[in-house]
């Protein structure tokens, strides 16, 4: 798939292997299935994504053993049986007016289910009333590796969206910074990914000066002046699935301090791709990045882990970050970030995001990583 083209949708097979697979999985964790609400869990499994989230509850139910189920509102079935998954499934549906746990409650046996982060407690609550017997645990703490290792299709989503932040970043660099505000160069990034094909920008982060020492700074009304550092963190979905990428630019020339961190960045962000292969384990790509900014004397500005998985949300599993053992398998996508945050002064942030595979890594973000001047 190139970045023009439309990718081939995902079909009942898909569904009906995801959905297998997560069964198996919550199989070999002791678990009796897993409870899936609206949100990325259920695109996933499904290819089924509620116009609206409401208080009404839809639940796909996955049992270990057995066909899996949706109970959705009846308002909202036809939009469900639309769902490439939906043959996969056995569809039940509930009024208004009657009690959806009635309609939910009989397609749970005894034992423990794995449940989306993001079920509302009433439904949660409404379940245990009916199934006494029955208990939960959040879906990323037992199954937290679900969505991490993509195939094929999904990876050249990821690419697409990649190559399209890429381009948004290359037009950025044409547009004027000094005496403008950050959320005016933001509202022009924005612009840009939806120019070239993103159906949602998540996050436009401008942090300019002394802003850009906090690394979850947005945007805000600071005019860029000549002589700040900028960084530029953005990203959102394309074909569905994510972009997420950071380069840190200046206004004019730069002093000898501000190359010097650019470059501790950089290394340490190119050490970091370079440890990336299959069998390591994740705190690994983090504690590399932060060896390089600790041997420069930074490490104490570097105050957030070096990565995070990437797919149908731009956060998920698996995290590079020191006490995470799970080992890199090929299809894991996630992003390398350094970063060195000098307070009331400035910041630097580095950010691609990489595939593993077989050999090593594979960069879905291509632009240089030398420090760009802009006017």
């Amino acid at each position: 798939m190139t970045d023009s083209a439309e990718p081939v949708p995902f079909t009942i097979d898909d569904f009906a292997e995801r959905m297998g697979r997560a069964a198996r999985a919550a199989g070999a964790e002791g678990l009796d299935g897993l409870l899936v609400t609206p949100g990325p869990d259920l695109l996933y499994l499904t290819g089924y994504a509620p116009v609206a989230i409401t208080e009404r509850l839809t639940l796909l139910v996955v049992p270990v053993d057995g066909r899996p189920s949706l109970v959705v509102p009846k308002l909202e079935r036809p939009d469900a049986e639309r769902a490439a998954g939906a043959p996969a499934l056995r569809l039940l549906d509930w009024t208004d007016g009657s009690d959806p746990y009635e309609t939910a409650a009989p397609l749970l046996g005894p034992g423990r289910y794995a449940v989306s982060d993001s079920a509302w407690a009433m439904h949660l609550l409404g379940l245990q009333g009916r199934r006494t017997d029955t208990s939960y645990v959040a879906m990323t703490t037992a199954l937290p590796m679900l969505r991490a290792v993509k195939d094929a299709d999904e990876l050249a989503r990821l690419a697409a969206a990649g190559e399209a932040a890429d381009a948004a970043y290359a037009e950025i660099l044409k547009v004027r910074f000094a005496g403008r505000t950050e959320r005016e160069v933001a509202a022009d990034l924005a612009a840009l990914l939806l120019r070239f094909g993103h159906s949602q920008v998540d996050f436009t982060v401008v942090g300019s000066g002394p802003n850009g020492a906090n690394p979850h700074h947005e945007i805000g009304d600071r005019v860029i002046e000549h002589g700040d550092m900028v960084v530029l963190d953005f990203g959102g979905l394309k074909h569905g699935y994510g972009s997420d990428t950071t380069r840190t630019v200046h206004v004019g020339e730069p002093t000898e301090e501000e190359r010097r961190v650019h470059e501790i960045v950089r290394r340490a962000q190119q050490a970091a791709f370079e440890v990336v292969r299959p069998g390591i384990e994740c705190q690994e790509v983090d504690r590399v990045a932060r060896a390089v900014i600790a041997e420069a004397g930074y490490v104490e500005y570097f105050i957030h882990r070096v990565g995070h998985g990437i797919g149908l949300t731009t956060h998920e599993p698996p995290y590079m970050v020191e006490g995470e053992h799970r080992r890199l398998q090929p299809g894991m996508c996630f992003s390398i970030e350094p970063g060195i945050y000098l307070p009331g002064r400035f910041g630097v942030r580095i950010e691609d995001i990489v595939v593993v595979e077989p050999d090593g890594g594979r960069r879905l973000n291509r632009t240089p990583h030398e420090m760009a001047i802009v006017a």
